[in-house]
């Protein structure tokens, strides 16, 4: 962590499935970060709704290496509000699709969360319940096409068993 937080800017990327804790270990990243903080970015903010973990996943990089993107209106099913990054500054974006060959090359900590899926499916759905059950086998086969195509724990740096 030292090594990423050294880097100018430092770009770390957490992925695993949806209820592995990569929100939480960024939370957590970010309460221990020397200044200045990182910026966070989720891709919940801009996965193009709920088949869009591969068009999410291809936006990596130029959110990594842009001034900001176009957020997703989940309320409208549309694009909305453009988000602008601070130029330079730390970035820790987490999401499942965040660790493909294409993002790890502007990566500087690239982080793999495993945990069960009868776990991760418990935590995502005490934290998100009704809005995400009707999605979950949905996006549980995005997630495994994801797994199947880019192998994410092959390119992380770090990979860490969550029970």
């Amino acid at each position: 962590m030292a090594r990423a937080a050294a880097s100018d800017p430092a770009v770390v990327l957490i992925d695993g499935g949806a209820g592995s804790g990569k929100t939480t270990l960024a939370a957590a990243l970010i309460a221990t970060w020397p200044t200045p903080e990182p910026q966070l970015v989720g891709m919940d903010e801009f996965y193009p709704g709920w088949d869009g973990l591969a068009a999410g996943s291809e936006l990596v990089p130029a959110v990594i290496t842009g001034d900001g993107f176009t957020t997703w209106d989940w309320h409208r099913g549309e694009p909305g509000a453009f988000r602008k990054l601070k130029p330079g500054a730390p970035l820790i974006l987490e999401g499942c699709g965040a660790i493909t060959a294409a993002s790890r090359k502007l990566a500087t900590l690239t982080i793999w969360l495993e945990a069960p899926a009868a776990t991760r499916r418990e935590r995502a759905l005490a934290r998100d319940g009704e809005l995400f059950a009707p999605h979950w086998d949905q996006w549980a086969a995005q997630e495994a096409a994801h797994w199947r195509l880019n192998r994410p724990w092959e390119l992380a740096d770090l990979v860490l068993r969550v029970e």
